[in-house]
């Protein structure tokens, strides 16, 4: 990966975030346990050997990641998106690149009217030095994501597997899939344009083309992607990670917030700075953001429209990469695995938070209690809001001051402008299903 020599568009953005998120401590502590011990080694070592695109190696450790699913994920789904092209070394024979995709989707809905939170790293190596392991690079993100979704699927296992008492037309439409790409790493020793990227560019391409039927809520698999989380150098000992995109930084804060949560609740094992966030722009407002995107497999994907949160270990004063990039130094032996630990914990935390469809809250007896709890909210909305009865624009403005005393605005949970979008549309069904007499 490089520095995106590119300029940075002015624009007004407008990003939040709730600091408490959406996970109770109770959520949080149960979600974090669902899958006991993470056992880093399982899925790690098998990952730290040369992995070069088109080798045995790299051959290796795909069936890996393969078997993987098929053994711990029995549910999920995975498939292989190939490609070839030629490298700036390999003369004129084309090198194969695959990628791995891997998803679990909602039970009842069809895949094309999912939408997916997608998370992603490279599972290539580095041709040079010969022998390279890219154990940061990006041997143990691969690994962060693999125990991340172990835990992920108990959760989800759990939920749907009471959906069957619960009205279809409820369903979530919400599903997580994860991407290892091939190809990541360049070839030559000149940087060029073509070479590197050659897996995300093969995968976005093609699925930025694969249409959906006209009748699918999305129009292709490209488009369904909700948010794409790539990780990259991650796995040494204090982090620093910066924000790339104004329009992803309230996700960005969200991560950093529970990252915080989790120190507090000692679930962090991680040794160093405790007292200090690995995310340095937590504080940042949004519009503030200038920061130039290191290019990596995010870019052909967000060069589509991919709303992408980009996870990579950084300097933030001068974008230098952790000192073993790129070195035969990049090895296990560099590696902190109380850090891998905490980012699968972290990266779980996220998940769940961000799509809170993955924990099972609701049963049918919290429902009825929430919907006499909508109830209450209506009753009050008549009372204190008299004058929504003329004002059909009620459903949708929330610009009028005479809202501010409404307890739609000052519910807990509710009164976020990260969940605005969620708050009119609780606001519409308690007009539509409770209407004024």
């Amino acid at each position: 990966m490089r520095i995106l020599d590119v300029g940075i568009l002015a624009m007004p953005i407008l990003c939040f975030v709730d600091a408490h998120g959406k996970l109770s401590n109770t959520d949080l502590e149960a979600l974090l346990h669902l899958d006991g011990d993470i056992n880093i080694q399982t899925t790690l070592a098998p990952l730290l050997r040369p992995r070069v695109p088109g080798t045995l190696g790299s051959e290796i450790v795909r069936n890996h990641i393969i078997q993987f699913f098929n053994s711990a994920l029995p549910l999920w789904t995975t498939e292989l998106q190939v490609s070839s092209s030629k490298t700036p070394v390999s003369g004129s024979q084309r090198i194969p690149f695959v990628n791995i995709i891997a998803y679990r989707s909602p039970p009842g809905v069809n895949e094309t009217d999912v939408g997916w939170l997608t998370l992603v790293a490279h599972y290539d190596s580095l041709k040079d030095p010969e022998g390279f392991i890219g154990a940061i690079d990006s041997a143990a993100p691969c690994s962060i994501i693999m125990n991340a979704v172990r835990s992920i699927d108990a959760a989800l296992s759990r939920k749907w597997d009471n959906m069957s008492s619960i009205p279809a037309d409820t369903h979530e439409q919400y599903g997580i899939q994860v991407i290892f790409t091939d190809g990541e790493e360049s070839f030559g020793n000149t940087l060029t344009a073509n070479d590197g990227l050659y897996g995300s560019r093969s995968l976005a391409a093609h699925w930025a083309v694969d249409k959906y039927p006209s009748t699918a809520k999305y129009e292709t698999r490209l488009s369904s992607i909700s948010l794409l989380v790539l990780l990259d150098l991650l796995g040494a000992k204090n982090p620093q990670i910066a924000s790339y995109y104004p329009v992803t930084h309230s996700d960005y804060q969200r991560l950093a917030a529970l990252e915080s949560r989790l120190r507090e609740f000692g679930q962090l094992k991680s040794s160093g700075m405790h007292d200090k966030s690995w995310f340095v722009d937590r504080t940042t407002d949004a519009r503030s953001l200038k920061r130039h995107p290191v290019e990596d497999d995010q870019v052909p994907f967000s060069g589509l429209g991919v709303k992408v949160l980009h996870v990579i270990d950084a300097d933030p004063a001068t974008g230098d990469f952790p000192s073993v990039w790129h070195t035969s130094d990049d090895d296990e032996n560099h590696l902190d695995f109380d850090t891998i630990r905490d980012w699968s914990l972290l990266i779980t935390a996220f998940a769940a938070d961000r799509e809170a469809w993955i924990l099972d809250r609701l049963s049918l007896e919290g429902y009825a209690d929430f919907m006499k709890w909508v109830l209450s909210v209506h009753l009050e909305v008549c009372r204190r809001c008299q004058h929504n009865r003329s004002k059909p624009s009620f459903k949708t403005d929330m610009s009028d001051s005479k809202f501010d005393t409404c307890p739609l605005m000052i519910q807990p949970k509710l009164h976020t402008a990260y969940n605005w979008g969620r708050m009119i549309k609780l606001q519409c069904m308690v007009i539509i299903a409770w209407p004024l007499p």
